[in-house]
């Protein structure tokens, strides 16, 4: 069949028809990419929301009216001149994070979104900056960021819009202001080293007196302990030279008058032979008198005579002794073979002791 008997009036019609629905059904088929919200106008009026995925609309009587991201954007505020409440005159630039919560007040409550923020962010970092000082501007950063965070946040709560976050990334002054905070932090270095050095040494001499006060203290303690323990040992040493003085007294008391001339005697024989043998004296000098060193060697004759049954043959013995002692005092022995001189007086002899009358003399 020729193509001319399909080619009347109906089929057309139909064929126009088919072309028109696929062209509506294509425009009707909307897809919406992820972060994103496209808003639906009828006759200019808005309908409803497209959420990402796909969404259908009516292509006769509405359209697409805006295309709303609804991620979280940075906005850049560009540098701006401030004067902060001491006059200072500063150079100021930040960044605006924000994000769209809802489509339709984005889309038609607020034109120009980025361009509002922008200038909203200016405004409130000029007033805040403008009632705070140089310094606090300079030490408190994050508190400005939170003012500012507070403020436009309020202010864009009816654009449906959240901002999440405010950085003032630079605060500039000028160079001679520069100069003079740096003068200024100099000045204070140095003071504050000043008043470090001043309190250290205050220390260390608060510290070197509580020292020398402890050391004090501690040997005045010392010495209080060694004048008791000496006293102690004083006293202590007193107590036996009496208890052996009186030991003495009462062996004496007792009869021990022989035994007390032993013992001097001894103790008189051996300190004339230590004298003789010192390194330091050249000459040994003998005063003494013949009656005294009798007496003492006639005591320790009576002695070893009631001892032993041989006392009285020592009685001869001692009275040999007694002779060669005469003779002894009436000369000094030289103890290098000098010549003596003359005799020094020397000290006092012992008392010579009592004689008693030997064994067998009443029958001679």
């Amino acid at each position: 069949m020729p193509i001319d008997a399909y080619l009347n009036g109906t089929n057309i019609a139909l064929v126009v028809l088919a072309v028109v629905i696929g062209v509506l059904v294509v425009k009707g088929i909307k897809i919406v990419p992820q972060g994103e919200e496209w808003t639906v106008e009828r006759f200019g009026r808005y309908v409803r929301t497209l959420s990402p995925g796909l969404g259908l609309i009516n292509p006769l009587f509405s359209r697409i009216g805006r295309r709303i991201n609804m991620m979280e954007t940075v906005l850049d505020i560009p540098e701006q001149d401030v004067i902060t409440r001491d006059n200072a005159s500063v150079k100021v630039d930040a960044i605006v994070f924000y994000q769209v919560v809802d489509a339709r007040r984005a889309a038609y409550e607020v034109r120009e979104l980025d361009r509002s923020l922008t200038n909203l962010a200016l405004t409130n970092i000029r007033s805040v900056l403008g009632s705070t000082d140089l310094d606090e501007a300079l030490s408190s950063r994050d508190e400005m960021n939170r003012k500012i965070l507070h403020t436009m946040d309020e202010a864009t709560d009816p654009w449906g819009t959240k901002i999440t976050r405010v950085e003032i990334r630079d605060i500039s002054p000028p160079t001679d202001l520069l100069d003079a905070m740096g003068a200024q932090m100099k000045a204070e270095r140095e003071k504050r080293a000043l008043v470090l050095e001043a309190q250290g040494y205050r220390q260390s001499q608060i510290e070197r007196a509580e020292g020398d006060k402890q050391a004090k203290i501690l040997q005045a303690e010392g010495d209080l302990e060694a004048a008791k323990r000496e006293a102690e040992a004083r006293e202590r040493l007193a107590l036996a030279e009496a208890n052996a003085t009186e030991s003495v007294a009462l062996a004496i008391n007792k009869g021990g008058h022989d035994a007390v001339n032993y013992f001097v005697a001894l103790k008189y024989t051996e300190a004339l032979s230590d004298f003789a043998q010192s390194p330091n004296q050249k000459t040994v000098f003998l005063p003494l008198e013949a009656t005294g060193i009798l007496g003492a060697i006639g005591g320790i004759r009576e002695l070893l005579s009631e001892l032993g049954p041989t006392g009285g043959n020592g009685g001869g013995g001692g009275g040999g002794t007694s002779a060669g002692a005469r003779a002894a005092n009436r000369r000094s022995v030289p103890s290098g073979g000098a010549a003596a001189p003359s005799a020094a007086v020397a000290p006092a002899s012992p008392p010579p002791a009592p004689r008693r009358p030997a064994p067998g003399s009443d029958k001679g």
